[in-house]
């Protein structure tokens, strides 16, 4: 018997050691690869067009005889391939740029060995200047992000050249665009903004997302996962491969993923659908209809102040069972996740100088969110009218447990179009941008039961009138047009760019309660954005480059124009400051590059901001409700340093090391509405001095590993520079090991992803900022009441098994 088992194990062995080339080969044309994304129309190597074979006479096939059809377009693609992973180091999280702005990339290398319930935000999180307040495994919630102390508010996000944030807000929906294993790229691009994005909230910042494009071969990927708190995911995407000679492709895939909330009470639901159809019309232009939908639900995280945090740690959460009378209760607080948009890519090569880019695209978001509080059945008011007794509830004097359910919508459409006219050393490009906005939010309110339940009919009136504590409107059209100018000389080694766009906006937001003031605000602006960039490549291994940006930001959200009301008081809870000019954001970056047995990129940067506006976030008292607003910082400057720096495979390991050096300082001092606090001079909020990270990866082809060490340094929730949080040290390890083939069709793998390996509890980012912890007087001696920062948990050890196979 033992001597059988012996024979089994040695056969299992070979086995194994016999599939690791094919396992190889697949790896080699598989989801590493099988992706595209445009570069910017002025940058000489377009990977992009090469990976769909727009241009075999580029790449002829080599070897001592020709081959064609299905072979010669295997073949290429693999040669292709192989051309693109030597531009991959650090085990992904580094590819080598030759833009001369500050920019990094993770690669689908280092995607796909990450836990696949990850969002695109904890995805980056290694990167030089980047913060990301990761507060769950899992999510479908908006995430917390800072790059260069710019918060998510201020930060682009692009899923495909779409936006990919909300339209007025600006969260990011990240999570709700894409699933990570349909994700062939993200690029952040730190201190600068691509002129031809169709973004108006961007100060220096620029997140972008690239899909995997459809694959030649029929086949599909499929992946199982399941975790702590009960954590699981189920994906499956199918390709058509080439549909006969249509040269037509496309993929759709599908997935579910849930879990329960890892602190507190309460689950996550979410599924969600990717679709890409890949048209090849001629050599150099191609089509490309990528449809995204996504439904979630999830219970609210709960927000700690810092003196809640102390107290409770994990435990400051939404409770069960049920309690009559607590708006804590988890089931009162839930979101929902609605998020349905389209695409249609178009690259068409005119002639041999003329190239056309149109995209348009259109997307609808809508929730509602929902959150507990009491509302009084006598005496209360909606805006400043204030009523006897709401319909139903006469001759009661009382407060009454409500859900109070805020019922948003929101739909956006636009178009980007750019045209280039490329002449051997230069190339101008043209683009125009067009959208439209609208968005509709008002609360809706519902009566909790005596066992917590809430049927969501015939909501609380008063009069006839809804009781709300706002019903706002808001539509927004931009038309944004410019050029841009790349001229290269030496023989491709000196390269000037320079461009400029021109963007006018128009904006109407409108609150529809008795005695709002103002009850409308319709300002329109016009905004130009010069820009200026500049490199020269010292040896085929060494850059430098230096640049001169522009951009700007749009005032976030309704808070910025009109006011909200509680419904206790006519007083408002939410007031706008008295005007909001776009806030303006000019930076300059000077930055070198190696690209060797070690690439390192260096990057010393200064920017300020004029017309800072800073969002604040806090629970409305005696509610779990959550007020945004908006505040005046006036003008802000920040210097600082980063790098990164990667390592090719040695013996089959690469290493990754990021950091980053940050410098602010507020330019003045900021009004509380009846005086002035002294800020001038003081720190930015969520700018922490340092932070760094560590990474290090293994793969040999069968097996494979990845560990990533983050250090971010404490910082500011408090203009007055009088509350901060912690440091905090993290590190997550995944690692796998390619399983033996089903024949030659089937290529499985298994891997174990182990998320915030130390347990520890820390705060990981800043909800929203407050103007000062204590209360104090203001410069012209008046009283100044102090804030509240919420903060976000940062999550817990999580551990992740996936089984997962390319067929």
């Amino acid at each position: 018997m033992r001597g059988k088992t012996e024979t089994g194990l040695a056969l299992l062995v070979v086995a194994i050691l016999g599939n690791a080339p094919l396992l190889r080969t697949a790896e080699a044309r598989g989801d590493t690869v099988r992706y595209t994304g445009r570069n910017p129309p002025e940058y000489p190597v377009d990977e992009g067009r090469a990976y769909r074979g727009e241009n075999p006479a580029r790449h002829p096939a080599t070897g001592p005889a020709r081959m064609t059809g299905r072979d010669a377009q295997r073949e290429r693609g693999e040669r292709i391939s192989i051309r693109e992973k030597r531009r991959i180091v650090g085990g992904g999280l580094m590819k080598i740029q030759t833009v001369p702005r500050a920019i990094s990339e993770v690669t689908r290398d280092f995607i796909s060995k990450q836990a696949p319930t990850l969002s695109p935000t904890s995805l980056i999180a290694s990167l030089p200047g980047v913060q990301a307040g990761n507060e769950s495994p899992l999510s479908t919630q908006s995430e917390t992000l800072h790059i260069r102390g710019l918060d998510q508010t201020q930060i682009g996000f692009l899923f495909e050249g779409v936006p990919a944030a909300d339209m007025f807000s600006y969260n990011p929906w990240n999570a709700a665009m894409v699933d990570n294993e349909n994700i062939a790229s993200i690029t952040v691009t730190q201190g600068s903004v691509d002129l031809t994005s169709p973004l108006y909230n961007a100060d220096g910042a620029q997140v972008s997302m690239k899909a995997l494009r459809p694959a030649d071969r029929a086949g599909g990927y499929v992946n199982l996962s399941g975790g702590t708190h009960s954590l699981q995911k189920e994906f499956v995407r199918l390709n058509t491969g080439a549909l006969g000679h249509s040269n037509i492709r496309a993929y759709g895939s599908f997935s579910h993923s849930a879990a329960n909330l890892w602190r507190g009470p309460g689950s996550i639901r979410r599924y969600h659908v990717d679709a890409n159809l890949e048209k090849r019309w001629a050599p150099g232009s191609t089509s490309d209809v990528i449809f995204g939908y996504n439904q979630g639900r999830q219970t609210i995280y709960r927000y700690p102040t810092l003196a809640q945090w102390r107290a409770q740690g994990t435990s400051f959460n939404y409770t069960a069972p049920y309690t009559p009378g607590s708006f804590s209760y988890y089931r009162l607080n839930e979101r929902f996740t609605n998020v349905a948009f389209g695409t249609i890519r178009n690259d068409i090569r005119l002639s041999r100088s003329w190239i056309l880019h149109v995209t348009p695209y259109g997307i609808s978001q809508m929730g509602p969110n929902n959150y507990g509080m009491a509302v009084p059945t006598a005496g209360g008011y909606i805006g400043t009218q204030r009523y006897d007794y709401l319909d139903g509830y006469a001759g009661q004097n009382r407060m009454i447990l409500v859900q109070s359910v805020h019922p948003w919508e929101q739909r956006s459409s636009g178009v980007t179009m750019a045209l280039d006219w490329k002449t051997r050393h230069n190339t101008l490009t043209f683009f125009y941008f067009y959208s439209w906005s609208d968005h509709q939010e008002r609360q809706d309110k519902f009566a909790v039961g005596d066992d917590g339940s809430v049927t969501w009919k015939n909501p609380l009136t008063a009069n006839g009138r809804l009781v709300t504590g706002y019903d706002i409107n808001q539509t927004q059209q931009v038309n944004a047009l410019g050029f841009n100018d790349r001229l290269s000389l030496l023989d491709g080694r000196l390269l000037f760019d320079a461009g400029f766009k021109a963007t006018m906006v128009s904006r109407m937001t409108t609150e529809n309660l008795p005695g709002a003031s103002p009850y409308k605000s319709a300002p329109n602006h016009f905004i130009p954005t010069p820009q200026f960039l500049a490199s020269y490549r010292v040896t085929p291994q060494d850059q430098i480059y230096l640049n001169a940006t522009t951009s700007y930001r749009l005032p976030a959200g309704w808070a910025a124009y009109v006011p909200g009301f509680p419904v206790t008081s006519p007083t408002p809870n939410v007031i706008p400051p008295p005007s909001l000019a776009p806030e303006y954001f000019i930076g300059e970056e000077l930055g070198i590059r190696h690209n060797g047995t070690v690439t390192v990129s260096i990057a010393g940067f200064h920017y300020n901001l004029t017309n800072h506006q800073v969002s604040g976030l806090a629970y409305q008292p005696g509610t779990s409700i959550m007020i945004s607003s908006q505040i005046a910082a006036g003008g802000e400057e920040a210097w600082g340093m980063q790098a990164e720096l990667a390592t090719r495979p040695w013996h089959h390991l690469s290493a990754y090391l990021s950091g980053q050096y940050l410098q602010t300082r507020l330019g003045n001092n900021i009004s509380t509405g009846n005086d002035y606090l002294p800020t001038a001079g003081k720190s930015a909020s969520g700018s922490p001095e340092y932070t760094g990270a560590i990474g290090l990866t293994f793969d040999d082809g069968l097996w494979f590993g990845n560990f990533n060490l983050r250090y971010q340094d404490s910082q500011y929730s408090t203009l007055m520079n009088d509350q901060s949080i912690p440091s905090f040290t993290t590190a997550d390890l995944s690692f796998g090991r390619k399983l033996p083939a089903f024949g030659t069709g089937i290529h499985p793998r298994a891997m174990l992803s182990l998320t915030n390996l130390g347990g520890l509890n820390y705060l990981s980012g800043i909800g929203g900022f407050g103007l000062t912890a204590r209360a104090r007087r203001g410069i012209f001696g008046n009283a100044v009441n102090p804030s509240n920062p919420v903060f976000v948990v940062g999550s817990a050890f999580t551990a992740v098994a996936s089984v997962s196979a390319d067929f």
